[in-house]
């Protein structure tokens, strides 16, 4: 049981989180009035999926190193989680744009360049499914793998810091810094992106173990 300290911290931490991230006294700033709230969810989402794409890009170069397959099975169940808790970041991202910026889906480029991100991600899963010959499906995922991972950090990060944007921390809006963010909020978000990455890394690791039983026979 000792090994598993870290899932009753994820267990705890996320309980807290979401307890005092509805309760916590926040400031109401302009437009974003309670939806600020969903920082405490929408932020540790993109700290996740950063999480397991690094992990999935780590494990597909080690795939292409020496083609053992069981690193083909990590790569792949961290990019399926990693695209997991992107989707969902970029939901809870749609919710504050409702409420802030007047509109669920707008012409925002963080918003844009993150689903162009998200989607690549998925054309890597659904290119996986396509192919049945599991040499070949790693081979080429593994590949596919390194150009997704090269394009998400420019999508995500660089372009949208570089062009006028509604988003925080584009080019002309503050971002997550001491001067703009209260110290009441700064309590419940540390320790939500420590609880949700922990709960991204469980999943992940019952992914991995089910794919593994799956591919049993090759696994011996």
């Amino acid at each position: 049981m000792a090994r598993h300290w870290w899932k009753a911290l994820a267990i705890l931490l996320l309980i807290y989180v979401i307890i005092a991230g509805f309760t916590v006294k926040i400031p109401i700033i302009g437009t974003n009035g309670q939806s600020s709230r969903g920082l405490f969810f929408h932020v540790p989402m993109w700290i996740c999926m950063y999480t397991m794409y690094t992990i999935s890009i780590i494990y597909s170069l080690l795939y292409l190193s020496k083609y053992d397959l069981k690193k083909d099975v990590i790569a792949s169940s961290a990019a399926g989680v990693g695209t997991f808790f992107g989707v969902l970041g970029f939901a809870t991202g749609t919710l504050w744009a409702t409420y802030t910026w007047g509109g669920t889906l707008t012409d925002d480029p963080k918003q844009m360049c993150t689903a162009i991100a998200i989607l690549i991600y998925m054309a890597y899963l659904v290119l996986r499914m396509s192919v049945h010959d599991l040499d070949k499906r790693a081979r080429i995922s593994a590949v596919f793998n390194i150009f997704a991972f090269a394009l998400l950090i420019p999508l995500t990060y660089i372009i949208p810091r570089m062009v006028d944007s509604l988003h925080p921390g584009s080019a002309t809006t503050p971002g997550f810094a001491s001067k703009d963010t209260d110290g009441s909020m700064k309590t419940v978000l540390y320790p939500a992106f420590i609880g949700w990455t922990l709960l991204s890394v469980w999943i992940f690791s019952l992914v991995v173990r089910f794919r593994k039983l799956q591919l049993k026979n090759i696994f011996k």
